[in-house]
């Protein structure tokens, strides 16, 4: 979450609508390592941790009710650089899909997505990291700005004319802000399991008429490339999280994975502190990260979620969770995201 390995695209989206609102900069990047004239700078990086607070800062400073969604819509195919440009040459709009999902990691990710299609209908499913899901007011920006970019670069390939036939959202209507049906131009449900935009499958028949197949592979390989170079800024961090997760139950030891990575315990801890973060942290981070997503979209009890995390009980597992979250496995449970007092 921050390392600072990112294009700040999404943040300078957020940056302008801002100061069109008449919002004064410094208040828009406080607690956001960059300055004004750094935000629209390709030499500018930032990271997940970066966008999250400037996001929380854009709650603060305007009373703009569909201010997530005007801030997503903003965002073009042309502001994507290499990963936008692949999108447009793919040879076909299920390709198109395939290809937004499998490099989103190039597009600053604040949530995961996951395409789908199914008798008639596709989707995209979209959760905000785990870091929003704690805050109900940035799971709710995180997700709309999601639902706007989603649209906005759909239309650009699609053309304008795309419209969804409905959106699912996890949580209830609320009243600071939300999305704008009419603009949107489909029904929206509230305090549903996931959150989806969903369409009808008939628009990724259309064809891809700015798709070219020898261009297609060029391109891809060049993303291709970015994210190498995009994993490898992540570090041995990066390395260590792929190791853990394949079985979090019983993650194993630093030494375990010194030895697997051919390097002394000693080295490794000093990389990790290097990127500021320790091999308890990582680990706690990705128990958080998996608990988080457990009780948000499944019904299983803490005690399951506890024996799946590596817990010797339910008891030890509420107590890291409240450590980790400042709340209680229930609240997230039960708490959906309701609507600020």
């Amino acid at each position: 979450m921050r390392e600072r390995i990112y294009e700040p695209t999404k943040l300078a989206a957020l940056f302008d609508i801002l100061i069109d609102q008449d919002c004064q900069p410094r208040e828009i990047l406080k607690n956001v390592n960059l300055t004004a004239d750094e935000v629209h700078s390709s030499k500018s990086k930032i990271s997940l941790a970066d966008l999250m607070t400037a996001g929380k800062n854009a709650i603060r400073l305007s009373s703009d009710p569909h201010l997530p969604y005007r801030i997503g819509t903003s965002i073009h195919i042309s502001a994507y650089g290499m990963y936008g440009f692949a999108i447009l040459c793919c040879p076909d709009f299920r390709k198109t899909m395939a290809f937004a999902e499998l490099y989103h990691a190039l597009a600053t990710p604040l949530a995961t997505i996951k395409f789908a299609e199914k008798e008639g209908f596709a989707s995209w499913s979209i959760e905000p990291n785990p870091e929003a899901v704690t805050d109900p007011q940035l799971y709710r920006f995180v997700t709309e700005m999601q639902i706007g970019i989603h649209i906005s670069l759909m239309r650009d390939v699609m053309g304008p004319a795309f419209a969804p036939d409905r959106i699912n959202l996890a949580y209830p209507e609320a009243r600071d802000f939300g999305l704008p049906a009419d603009e949107i131009g489909c029904h929206i449900s509230f305090s549903g399991r996931t959150n989806q935009i969903i369409f009808q499958s008939r628009w990724l028949d259309q064809a891809a008429n700015l798709g070219n197949r020898t261009t297609y592979p060029m391109v891809v390989a060049l993303c291709d490339d970015l994210l190498q170079e995009l994993k490898s800024r992540v570090g041995v961090a990066g390395e260590i999280r792929a190791l853990l997760i394949r079985d979090i139950a019983n993650p194993p030891t630093l030494a375990a994975i010194a030895k697997l990575l051919e390097v002394s315990d000693r080295s490794l801890r000093r990389q990790l502190q290097e990127q500021g973060i320790s091999f308890r942290g990582l680990l706690d981070e990705l128990r958080m990260q998996i608990a988080l997503k457990y009780l948000r979209t499944t019904r299983l009890a803490n005690e399951d979620i506890a024996l799946a995390l590596g817990f010797s009980d339910a008891a030890n597992f509420r107590r890291a969770f409240r450590r980790w979250t400042n709340k209680s496995p229930s609240e997230i449970r039960g708490q959906n995201h309701p609507d600020p007092a």
